[in-house]
């Protein structure tokens, strides 16, 4: 809810979106940020998502979009659980990054990140991704990394990531989002990695919608896809979840908190349309990251906490065609938003013969 703040990313470019996200930030205050997160909470529970995981950025010194999230955390925990993981946008390595990212463990995170493809080198990539994991194993929270989001086939901390989960045996209880560079990489080395990546038992997170709008624009024709090798990934074993991502922000200006719109999407990038990619697909959408965000008691079974939702569709290939809104959304055994079924009347008549 901050696309056009200050002014509008007009090369759709991630450095200007951080560069217009900086200037943003300074202008923040907990009112706002609480009214925008609001907003965007329930439209996302009238779309039937109940679980959310959310970066919150800590480069900012008095951590006010943290403190105000822990707030808004508290008060929807009727209706929507939210696990919020403490994300140093300005790198670990800037001025107090480490500082600041503490600051916020201590102020009630549940999970950390990093993004080591923003650190001025590759050593300072690689230093990050150690002291995330250092303060993970030291807090005892998950680790949640924003990696390889860019168009450079030499950004490799994928295989740094996987090997420090090994290494730490954390292994599912690291995760991480975007991974464009894989894209970009020559079949051999993909070859290897993903053996890396099967040993590690890490987590993937696809998020189609803002990947496909800001990856490629340094390409010449043909230009990247801007999506990572989801289908590869599937196949090995590792699992994936497809996320909705931004909603109306300096990166992506468009969203509308639906993740069938976004697995919809990751059809086509990815090019999933096999008869039984749909099915997948869902399964990325539901099962998948319920398990990468550690729910328990999940699925449609006695005993099971009730939180559903009801929508007309007769199959996977259905409901990611049509994408229809869910009719009735219901958390924890309550009604929480109900949505009249979409119904159009036609008024013409054929002509006979015709």
């Amino acid at each position: 809810m901050t696309s056009g703040k200050p002014t509008f990313n007009q090369s759709g470019e991630l450095f200007e979106g951080i560069q217009l996200w900086n200037q943003y930030r300074k202008t923040m205050s907990m009112e706002d940020v609480k009214e925008r997160a609001l907003s965007v909470i329930k439209i996302m529970a009238s779309q039937g998502v109940l679980f959310m995981r959310t970066m919150v950025d800590t480069s900012d010194p008095k951590l006010i979009a943290l403190r105000a999230l822990l707030e808004v955390k508290r008060e929807v925990s009727a209706f929507m659980t939210i696990q919020i993981v403490g994300f140093p946008q300005n790198g670990l390595s800037s001025v107090k990054g480490v500082e600041q990212l503490e600051q916020a463990i201590e102020l009630g995170v549940d999970g950390i990140s990093a993004v080591p493809h923003l650190e001025p080198t590759r050593e300072h990539g690689v230093r990050s991704l150690e002291t995330c994991f250092q303060l993970a194993i030291k807090h005892q929270c998950f680790i949640h990394i924003f990696c390889d989001e860019t168009d450079d086939q030499a950004s490799r901390f994928l295989e740094v990531v996987a090997s420090l989960a090994l290494e730490t045996n954390l292994k599912n209880q690291v995760t991480v989002s975007h991974i464009n560079a894989m894209s970009y990489y020559d079949e051999a080395y993909v070859r290897k990695l993903i053996g890396i990546l099967q040993a590690s038992k890490i987590n993937v997170v696809t998020a189609p919608l803002v990947n496909s709008a800001m990856q490629g624009r340094f390409d010449s024709w043909p230009k990247g896809r801007g999506i990572t090798r989801v289908k590869d990934l599937q196949k090995a074993g590792i699992k994936v979840a497809v996320a909705h991502d931004d909603f109306l922000s300096p990166f992506y200006p468009l969203g509308t908190g639906s993740l069938l719109a976004a697995g919809h999407l990751l059809l086509h990038v990815a090019h999933m349309t096999g008869a039984e990619d749909f099915e997948t697909v869902i399964q990325m959408m539901t099962r998948n990251p319920a398990e990468i965000l550690g729910l328990t008691h999940y699925g449609i079974e006695e005993e099971m906490e009730a939180n559903l939702l009801i929508v007309s569709a007769e199959n996977a290939h259905d409901l990611l065609r049509r994408q229809p809104v869910a009719e009735l959304v219901i958390g924890k055994g309550r009604l929480i938003a109900e949505t009249p079924a979409l119904k159009t009347t036609f008024h013409m008549q054929a002509r006979e013969g015709v």
